[in-house]
């Protein structure tokens, strides 16, 4: 009986220390090899530009052998902040990814959220997005010169966008401003998608709206919207919209979009992350999803990242002091 008992508590130790290894290992991120298994969290829920970014890396991850098992996951809200401030919980972390951009730059200043991109460690930024100014197939307005003109003469003309602290929001104050407006008196009307701005658009709801390229399109294409202007700084090939800056508007601004991994982790978890999306970059999975989504290749990985994200995070809590919010 004894012996029997005896081994009994071997056992059970021996299940248990099994599992401490196996919590200690999902801890640190399973070792320090990402290309084992890799999550990407997607700050956004399934469908939107964020989760569409997440998967497509996934895809080119695992169509290029880069990784051997990609999961994405999805923690949607307050722009992002809600995502951002579990993913920094992840710190140490060697197997982890978080989908960010600008509007999550913005986020983090309007929900004056405790953490910030400067919580994370920068992998890469990979591609942008770019934003035009569209108003109704019938609107008077048919150039940019004719749409300023109208909202310097009427500052309360509705503007519809995305969420406040949205890229939409920003480049409206940054418009607003060239039109010689105050951006805190600009009548901004706050959507929570592209296809709500879109309908806004139809129904008249609005005199103007901005949004992402891709959301106004096929609205475009079909004669229902009128672009008046992209906020690209050089014109763009796939899109025959003139840019502001060609028309005379000096205002520019890219919705991009890029990853970075948890705080702490170690230099060499780094440089191997940044070695695992640098080659994602240059598969051609990676290239045919960029013409997809008539994404821009902007790669700048590691501490020229950084430094962007500290320009960008400057800039932006400065527009979004002119736009009193």
């Amino acid at each position: 009986m004894r012996q029997h008992l005896s081994r009994v508590v071997t056992l059970v130790l021996a299940a248990a220390l099994a599992t401490v290894a196996a919590v200690d290992a999902s801890g640190s991120g399973g070792g320090d090899n990402p290309r084992t298994q890799l999550n990407i969290v997607a700050p956004a829920a399934p469908g939107g530009g964020w989760d569409t970014f997440g998967r497509e890396a996934q895809q080119a991850l695992i169509s290029g052998d880069i990784v051997n098992a990609v999961r994405v996951r999805n923690v949607p809200g307050a722009a992002g902040t809600i995502g951002l401030t579990q993913f920094a919980q992840l710190a140490g972390r060697t197997d982890s990814l978080l989908v960010t951009g600008g509007v999550m730059v913005g986020g983090v200043i309007l929900q004056d959220s405790d953490v910030t991109l400067r919580d994370t460690t920068p992998i890469a930024r990979l591609a942008d997005d770019y934003n035009a100014l569209v108003v109704p197939a019938n609107s008077p307005f048919r150039t940019l010169d004719d749409f300023m003109a109208a909202w310097a003469d009427h500052p309360g003309m509705a503007i519809a966008g995305g969420s406040l602290g949205s890229i939409d929001h920003l480049l409206t104050g940054m418009l607003s401003d060239a039109a010689g407006i105050d951006p805190a008196q600009t009548n901004y009307i706050a959507y929570a998608g592209g296809g709500e701005v879109v309908r806004a658009m139809i129904s008249g709801s609005a005199v103007g709206a901005i949004s992402s390229y891709n959301d106004f399109a096929a609205q475009i294409e079909a004669g229902e919207l009128r672009a008046l202007g992209i906020s690209s700084a050089t014109p763009l090939e796939e899109i025959p919209t003139p840019t502001f800056v060609e028309q005379g508007v000096e205002v520019s601004m890219s919705n991009w979009r890029g990853l970075v991994a948890p705080p702490e982790i170690p230099d060499e978890v780094r440089d191997e992350l940044i070695a695992i999306v640098t080659e994602m970059r240059d598969t051609e999975q990676w290239r045919s999803t960029l013409d997809r989504n008539d994404w821009t290749d902007e790669f700048i990985a590691g501490e020229e990242f950084e430094a962007f994200l500290d320009t960008e995070i400057t800039s932006t809590e400065e527009i979004i002091r002119e736009l009193g919010q």
